[in-house]
């Protein structure tokens, strides 16, 4: 039986852990969408094109396979889940995903990977519910105060406060007011607020609506 849950919402909200226990629950499967356009940028840099230079950085990406194996993102067969991770690639991806047609190829691509895994999957993302896939079965967009956002994804990579904020705050506004599948909840989705919340009860939260 097909079921997909759509689960959006910016750095720090949740969405990851949030999205993986979910998908455990339901006996799903689990796609991060953000590790697509984490793995297009980590090519652009390291194909050492301008992560601006919509051409070239499609040039880039067309041919190459972005794929997720058990939690493992991979770039033509090769495991790149830590690189992806990587200060350069955070500072780039913004830019190299507001290119319309790497969102274009990159989202057929998501779409392929939901197919295989039979149209069940908890799809997390920034346009998930709005483009990706906008009649999905259940739509959610979560988000927390910024300050604890950023106090979250400190504690998980280990960098200061601030610096993660100010990380934060430009990604919000680049992915926000980008003109192609800019960040924001889909008309339907239900908006939860994780700032007080913790994982196990937003997932109980979203597990009551199916």
């Amino acid at each position: 039986m097909s079921l997909i849950v759509a689960v959006d919402g910016p750095g720090g909200a949740g969405k990851s852990t949030v999205s993986r226990l979910l998908a455990q629950r339901l006996g799903s499967a689990h796609l991060d969408t953000g590790a697509f356009y984490r793995a297009a940028t980590l090519a652009v840099l390291e194909a050492g094109v301008d992560p601006e230079d919509e051409g070239a950085v499609v040039s880039v990406i067309d041919g190459r396979v972005i794929d997720q194996v058990e939690g493992r993102t991979l770039l033509d067969g090769r495991d790149v889940s830590k690189e992806i991770r990587s200060d350069e690639v955070t500072g780039a991806v913004s830019v190299v995903s507001a290119h319309p047609e790497v969102r274009k190829r990159l989202v057929e691509a998501q779409r392929r990977w939901v197919e295989r895994a039979g149209n069940r999957a908890v799809v997390e993302g920034r346009d998930i519910g709005t483009v990706v896939f906008p009649n999905a079965d259940l739509k959610v967009f979560l988000d927390a105060d910024p300050a604890v956002r950023a106090a979250r994804r400190s504690g998980e990579i280990g960098s200061a406060v601030g610096d993660v904020k100010a990380a934060l705050d430009r990604r919000d506004r680049l992915d926000s007011t980008r003109a192609t599948s800019p960040l924001r909840p889909a008309d339907d989705a239900i908006v939860i607020d994780t700032t007080h919340l913790t994982i196990d009860q937003v997932v109980d939260r979203i597990s009551s609506f199916l």
